[in-house]
């Protein structure tokens, strides 16, 4: 699914268009961000793609929504 991830005065932010979502990202398994896990505010964890550290935000990205098997 695609997914803006941007900076806000907060923290970082994922905005799901497909579901006009914007929630706060609360824990990241990478301290890059990409290539990990992201978990946000409503329990929705992400896989973002495998990109460089200094990646510009706000940016949109294919990421994968796990299942809490995953």
């Amino acid at each position: 699914m695609k997914v803006m991830i941007r900076r806000t005065e907060a923290g970082l932010s994922a905005y799901v268009p497909k579901k006009d979502l914007e929630e706060p990202i609360i824990k990241f398994e990478n301290q890059d961000l990409w290539g990990g896990v992201v978990t946000l505010r409503n329990g929705w964890r992400l896989l973002l793609p495998d990109l460089p550290p200094h990646t510009r935000l706000p940016i949109t990205v294919e990421a994968r929504k796990l299942s809490d098997g995953d």
